[in-house]
């Protein structure tokens, strides 16, 4: 604030004005910055990635089709990455209600439960799972490790939170009389949740499983230390390209990754509008 400003005057209005699209500029900087220069790289002609470089070529992202392992990766990703959105949804959504619109013993216990894996890092979270997994297996003899379903439930760890988090945000800003409306029009509860409660909560259903998407698919310290040598993810395999090769070749591959999520969040937008629940 200016020395002399009078707060809720002019000036004052002014400076926090300025204060506050100068912060959203340097943000929305610091966010295209690193894309703008992963997009300037994949169109690098050197074979190792130096600067200057000596020419400029589209040619790292028709060589993306020569690396099968990519695309081998890219499908285990997305389908694990389906299932635990799916598995989340079925248990986040029906919590969400339950934490919203009714009271009963332990409802803070189990809100804090559910919200809990947000504040474990991901390390701990995967250490500790492949601990579980590895003790299971020395006592049952039943192979866990490598499995998708192991997996999916440690994602569940991850994911379920987000779909909690978002569709609360959601629910509490829902007009409730509509609900005590049909009930009182003669609908059972369960008609009220089918045709009120979850055609409302249509905008964070939907952007709830989008988060929960991203954040599966794009996970790697959790999924480090519960997949086989034979299982790869897609994160995964960029990095260990990374440890042999440095050329553009992978920021092509980050390129196309960044492009496909966008053109997904630009499709959904156009349906519901995620700022109204994001």
């Amino acid at each position: 604030m200016p020395r002399g400003a009078i707060p809720g005057s002019p000036g004052t209005v002014a400076a926090l004005t300025a204060v506050t699209r100068l912060l959203v500029i340097v943000g929305i900087a610091l966010m295209l910055i690193p894309l703008l220069m992963t997009a300037y790289m994949s169109l690098f002609a050197d074979g190792v990635v130096t600067f200057p470089p000596s020419g400029y070529t589209l040619s790292w992202y028709g060589r993306l089709a020569e690396f099968p392992k990519f695309g081998q990766s890219l499908s285990t990703s997305l389908r694990v990455a389906a299932m635990a959105t799916l598995c989340s949804l079925l248990i986040g959504v029906p919590a969400s209600i339950a934490l919203v619109r009714y009271s009963f013993p332990g409802r803070s216990i189990l809100n804090v439960l559910l919200l809990s894996p947000l504040t474990v890092p991901g390390v701990v979270i995967g250490l500790g799972l492949y601990v579980l997994m590895v003790d299971i297996e020395i006592r049952t003899q039943f192979p866990l490790i490598g499995s998708d379903w192991v997996l999916i439930l440690a994602h569940l760890l991850i994911t379920t939170p987000w779909v909690v988090r978002l569709c609360v945000a959601n629910l509490v800003q829902l007009d409730r009389s509509i609900e005590e409306a049909a009930a009182n029009l003669g609908a059972s509860p369960g008609r009220v949740l089918w045709s009120v409660t979850l055609p409302m909560m249509r905008q964070g259903i939907i952007a709830a499983a989008l988060f929960a998407f991203i954040v599966s698919f794009e996970n790697i310290e959790m999924t480090l230390f519960l997949i086989s040598p034979g299982m790869i993810t897609f994160p995964i395999s960029v990095l260990q390209y990374l440890e042999y090769r440095f050329d553009p070749l992978v920021a092509s591959v980050v390129v196309v990754q960044t492009a496909v999520i966008a053109a997904l969040l630009l499709a959904i937008d156009r349906y519901v509008k995620l700022s109204k629940v994001v």
